[in-house]
């Protein structure tokens, strides 16, 4: 979870499983739910299915130890391998700490005596996930099943890497939701970007196959600006709607209002879509009760769409991005 929404984690996982669940702070952004409370089964049920939205990564904890007591590398991989019901082929071995480093020293630690007993190791892509998190003063390892774990990347902090092509940084948000959720785009389709400028999300659209509608009053880049796959139409959405003929596919918006009224406006777009639509919008943060915000704000989407999936990714700060279907 993100360090300013830990709070707001908790606030979930006790509205979701019962207001004595024990959620003990590891970190900044690292909890522990300790006692008798929900199973790492159901807690990433209630995550994906959009009940909780504020957690990004789950992991089963193995084992902690202080930073001067973390046993030897053939002991930690004794302990993992116990907890597989099978010799593995493969696994995923993911680090990270509470700073800025990826915590590299621990995935060598790891990765080397795994080797030796015939395993496959890589950072992702694996069935089984190993987890390292490392504090000043406290090692955690972790295991889980990659389905479970809700994201692939090390504490669920996805990193994109920068293109030259690259119009805005929002750009990343919306990567980062369709690599997370495994989002495929129609063949051809056709997009409609809600508040396009400068054209990030466009171009994103665009890369994967998509005729884009950018609708913007703002300048789009002009490098997007020249895309004959591109449209730029440069008014408001809501003047948009009142003209236009188009039938889409896919939906995004990234515009920054609060989050009934940005849910209103994807309400506003279901008579323009194709039934089944893609839906992608990120709900802004922000407020004294940001959860409460959001939360009304997926209401009124459900009025209209089948919402599959809400949750705060790595590249979204204080916002929600929701993945959802028209009706």
């Amino acid at each position: 979870m993100a360090t300013d929404s830990y709070d707001l984690a908790v606030r979930e996982i006790r509205d979701e499983f019962g207001p004595r669940v024990k959620v003990e702070r590891v970190s900044g952004d690292l909890g522990r739910v300790t006692g008798d409370g929900p199973s790492i089964e159901e807690l990433a049920a209630a995550c994906n299915d959009g009940r909780i939205a504020f957690v990004r990564h789950l992991t089963a904890e193995l084992a902690s130890f202080g930073v001067s007591e973390v046993p030897p590398a053939h002991e930690l991989v004794e302990l993992i391998l116990a907890e597989l019901p099978r010799h593995p082929r493969a696994l995923a071995v993911q680090t990270w700490t509470d700073g800025a480093s990826s915590g590299g020293s621990y995935y060598h630690l790891l990765e080397g005596p795994l080797t030796d007993r015939g395993i496959e190791v890589s950072r992702a892509r694996q069935e089984h996930v190993v987890s390292c998190f490392a504090s000043k003063k406290n090692v955690l390892i972790g295991l889980n099943r990659l389905d479970l774990s809700l994201s692939d990347w090390p504490g669920g902090r996805m990193r994109l890497a920068r293109s030259d092509d690259r119009v805005s940084r929002s750009e990343f948000k919306l990567e980062e939701a369709i690599q997370t959720f495994g989002l495929r785009l129609p063949d051809g389709g056709k997009a409609l970007d809600l508040g396009a400028s400068p054209g990030g999300w466009t171009r994103i659209l665009r890369h994967h196959g998509q005729e884009v509608w950018s609708v913007d009053p703002g300048d789009l880049d002009r490098r997007v600006a020249a895309d004959r796959g591109v449209h730029h139409v440069s008014t408001t959405a809501g003047e948009f709607f009142r003209r236009n003929h188009t039938r889409f596919d896919v939906v995004v918006n990234d515009m920054r209002m609060d989050q009934v009224l940005s849910a209103r406006v994807m309400l506003d777009a279901i008579p323009h879509l194709h039934r089944g639509a893609l839906a992608i919008v990120t709900l802004k943060g922000g407020g004294r009760n940001p959860l409460d915000a959001a939360r009304r704000g997926m209401e009124v989407l459900r009025k209209e769409y089948d919402v599959q999936v809400a949750r705060q990714l790595h590249h979204n700060r204080n916002e929600l991005t929701v993945v959802a279907r028209a009706r």
